[in-house]
């Protein structure tokens, strides 16, 4: 299957997304299309050996609108939003027709209310002068809306252009023959509508424009994005420094980065150190620690030293040109819980016509004198009261505004689909070795015999480990130097397999083992026995150090809890989730890191092809499962779980096949993810609510549904004014989400 993302031009509202989809399913070949509305694009699946971009584009212009060349993967240092120029060109042209539109509705509303401002000239009064101020608003500013009715005619559909291109048309063809022909409707008490006209189109102009001005931030997370990595890149070839464009470095090329530099391509450093500031990709405010061998990200800041770096990835193969991929294509994609919207708006407009007719009608027979004036009143008012855009809005901007947030501090949804799922998520499953444990043995409990120190002990083992490789070993030497301890010399030692170490100091034998080294060697552990039996019962390996024929003590280690790993389960719980942990390891050591961070269950000994199978028995107890793992083991349990969460530090096909990267690689962002998934889900709730609640209640008024019980007609120009901001409030909701922060979990 090829997969394209490419912009339709000529949508206008929710009807319109419909019928661009109907086309494009409708073809053979096509696997899957979804059309949004926010981000005016279309992404498409199909098989190229069935059907082409060719066919594709006849198959939208079949139904009226236009798809236009696929857009090119962003590449971070390149132009930045190529589309932007013609954007912010569009909101200039709005914002130009309704100033227009403004100056020229003023006096035509002026002089169209004597009755509330008696002391408006009779000059404003004029019909000849209100058709001529009202002409360029009906013709010129509502241009737009009139060519979108001619387009719905031609290919018998109907749209939000086709309702208010009737409305003010009905209104000012209607003042035009009482104006040119004043004794044929005067004396039946008819008068003009020009405010009607020129207001309600000013009021939709307004309406459009602060929506345009709205929805492009909701896009800003990829422009800032896209902004990241730098234009040129100080390359070293053949010992000479030169500055390229970063789309000209390849890899294996050697860039030399410079205090407050941003690094221009992914790679490794190979001289020099510094602190590197990777806040814009991962969210993590606190500079990283940057030494040879140390990766480097495009995008990231130097701080203060100078380093060189060989070129890894390029292109679009970064780690930013990654996550701006990721974000594009969530933000481009649908819910599923806009199906509802989706299925109202194919209806909604033709509905919203019979509706304005019924009403003309039933006004024409039944209402009060002038009745045909009072039945064009009231049908007009259907038609411009009526707001398919903000049902189609409702879902994609909440999208938009809910992923980019979540990239800026780390968290990558990969699809709007992933999203909603997330927030219905009662269980969160956890790998435990290298997910919610550190990932290798640390030092955890130094047991001294007799006068013997902590630190004595530990440099001493230290000093016989230094040349191993032994994780065990390494755990050792690590806490040593953490604690700057002085390492003995140790002129030659020897490896027993299956035991230990034995090993001459200057001044004695020095042997590092298990219990079967020592009774081998004659050293006499019974003193310690106990203790070690009790470090065994909390998952822990300890090895027993003697010198010169006499036992020191014994040093334990084990693979702990991250530090926030505890933190992060509490912070679940409290969300309502319960938390689990699936490993491999046996169950004496799996409980008691489960003891350690207080989880509610432990599948241990579990096989790496059986890690799906267990998220499958959780799904058949009705649980909704997250997954989050970090290994190359743990794809088919990601893809298995409802939500698959990979940590970023971990492998490539463990991300690939997640539906939420967190690139901190911290426990917390899970609870991120879940806070943001449900923050956004609320909020895609309220635009719905919003969205049906306006139309359904409004609409009826707008038809007159409170004259009988309290004379109340909705007046048109009213009726223009609440569906101009009907779809402003709905992004204007979900711009409440770049409020969003997450919380630390504490």
């Amino acid at each position: 299957m090829e997969r394209i993302t490419a912009p339709v031009r000529g949508m206008h509202c929710a009807a319109c997304v419909g019928k661009v989809e109907r086309a494009l399913t409708a073809m053979a070949g096509v696997e899957s299309a979804s059309v949004n509305l926010a981000t005016e694009q279309a992404t498409v699946a199909f098989d190229p050996a069935r059907t082409d971009l060719v066919r594709l584009r006849e198959a939208v212009a079949a139904a009226g609108y236009e798809l236009a060349e696929p857009r090119p993967e962003p590449v971070p240092g390149e132009a930045v939003d190529g589309e932007r120029a013609a954007r912010e060109a569009a909101l200039r042209r709005e914002k130009v027709r309704f100033v227009v539109g403004a100056v020229l509705s003023a006096p035509v509303l002026l002089g169209g209310m004597p009755h509330v401002v008696p002391w408006v000239p009779a000059l404003l009064q004029n019909p000849w002068l209100q058709l001529v101020l009202t002409t360029p608003v009906q013709v010129w500013v509502g241009w737009q809306f009139h060519r979108g009715f001619v387009h719905d005619l031609r290919y018998r559909t109907a749209s939000m252009a086709t309702l208010v291109s009737i409305g003010t048309n009905a209104a000012y063809l209607g003042s035009v023959a009482v104006t040119l022909w004043p004794h044929a409707f005067v004396s039946h008490g008819a008068m003009t509508y020009y405010d009607v006209s020129a207001v309600v189109i000013t009021l939709v102009v307004l309406g459009r424009w602060l929506e345009a001005r709205a929805r492009s931030r909701t896009s800003e997370a990829i422009r800032k994005l896209m902004t990241l990595a730098p234009r040129t890149a100080r390359v070293i070839r053949d010992g000479v420094e030169a500055d390229v464009p970063t789309a000209a470095v390849r890899v294996g090329d050697f860039v030399r980065i410079r205090p407050g530099e941003r690094v221009p391509v992914d790679g490794v450093v190979t001289e020099g150190a510094s602190t590197v500031d990777e806040s814009m990709l991962t969210g993590e405010s606190l500079p990283v620690e940057k030494a040879p061998e140390a990766k480097v990200f495009a995008g990231t800041v130097n701080r203060t030293g100078t380093f060189v770096f060989r070129a890894a990835r390029v292109g679009s193969e970064t780690t930013l040109a990654r996550i701006i991929k990721l974000v594009a294509e969530a933000q481009g994609s649908r819910a599923p819980i806009q199906r509802l919207a989706d299925r109202v708006a194919a209806v909604f407009v033709p509905i919203v016509l019979v509706i304005a007719a019924l009403t003309f009608v039933a006004w024409w027979l039944v209402g009060p004198e002038p009745a045909g004036l009072v039945a064009l009143t009231n049908a007009v008012a259907v038609l411009v009261i009526a707001c398919p855009c903000a049902m189609g809005l409702a879902t994609p901007t909440a999208i938009m505004v809910g992923t980019g947030r979540g990239a800026e501090f780390g968290v990558l949804i990969k699809s709007a689909a992933a999203l909603e799922l997330l927030h219905r998520v009662d269980t969160v499953v956890f790998d435990k070795t290298g997910t919610l444990t550190v990932g290798r043995p640390v030092v955890t409990d130094v047991v001294p015999v007799g006068a013997a120190s902590e630190d004595e002990i530990l440099a001493l083992a230290a000093a016989v480990e230094q040349a191993s490789e032994h994780p065990l070993g390494e755990a050792i030497v690590a806490r040593a130097k953490e604690r700057g301890l002085a390492l003995p010399p140790i002129p030659e030692f020897t490896t027993v397999p299956g035991r230990g170490i034995d090993a001459m100091a200057t001044d004695g034998r020095v042997l590092l083992g298990n219990r079967t080294l020592m009774d081998a060697r004659g050293i006499d552990v019974r003193l310690l026995a106990g203790r070690v039996r009790e470090l065994a019962a909390e998952g822990k390996t300890a090895v027993y150090l003697a010198f010169a024929g006499r036992l020191l003590g014994v040093i334990a280690a084990a693979d702990v809890p991250k530090p926030d790993a505890t933190r992060a389960v509490a912070a679940l719980k409290r969300l309502g989730v319960s938390v689990a942990m699936l490993t491999g390891d046996h169950r004496l050591t799996a409980e008691a890191i489960a003891r350690q961070a207080r989880l509610d269950r432990v599948l241990a000994e579990v096989l790496p092809e059986d890690k799906a199978r267990e998220i499958r028995a959780l799904q058949a107890e009705g649980r909704r499962v997250a997954m989050v793992g970090d290994g190359i083991n743990d794809a088919p349990a990601l893809a298995q779980a409802e939500v698959g969460i990979a940590m970023g530090s971990g492998t490539d096909v463990a991300i690939d096949a997640a539906d939420v990267t967190l690139m901190r690689g911290d426990l917390v962002g899970v609870v991120a993810a879940i806070e943001l998934s449900r923050r956004t889900i609320r909020v895609i709730r309220e635009n719905l609510v919003w969205a049906f609640g306006y139309n359904t209640i409004l609409i009826p008024v707008a038809a007159g549904a409170l004259y009988p019980l309290w004379g109340v007609q909705l007046s048109p120009i009213l009726a223009g004014a609440a569906m101009a901001f009907s779809s402003v409030s709905v992004v204007t909701n979900s711009l409440r989400l770049k409020r969003w922060r997450p919380h630390d979990g504490g």
